[in-house]
């Protein structure tokens, strides 16, 4: 099985940085994307950023697009998530995620029902 444990949350001003990790154990080629998503209390799990294990291509939601940078280091499979300029809408519990889908070379998949393991999550909290 694949088991994905997160960390590098926590608090920050606006305008802050964090660098959110997220340990891949268990990890086989059945893994073909990852991703990070986020979910605020009442509303739906989003997807963030993600990317295709060979780096090839990856995801932004317009909302983070130019203030974050997700990563994957292949040689210890850590999935990473830069965020830069954190914005009090980016408060929410974010989870690591792996799936098996391939959309192909242009569509890296990031919607909640386009992966297969999760993480626990970590919170982040961006104050104004």
């Amino acid at each position: 099985q694949v088991q994905l444990v997160e960390s590098g949350g926590g608090s920050v001003q606006a305008g802050g940085s964090l660098r959110l990790s997220c340990a891949a154990t268990g990890y086989t080629d059945s893994v073909i994307s990852m991703g990070w998503f986020r979910q605020a209390p009442g509303k739906e799990r989003e997807g963030v950023a993600a990317i295709y294990t060979g780096g090839s291509s990856t995801y932004y939601v317009d909302s983070v697009k130019g203030r974050f940078i997700v990563s994957q280091d292949s040689a210890d499979n850590t999935l990473y998530l830069q965020m830069n300029s954190l914005k009090p809408e980016d408060t929410g519990m974010y989870y690591c995620a792996a799936g098996r889908i391939y959309g192909g070379r242009w569509y890296v998949p990031h919607r909640v029902h386009e992966y297969h393991y999760w993480g626990q999550g970590t919170q982040v909290t961006v104050s104004s």
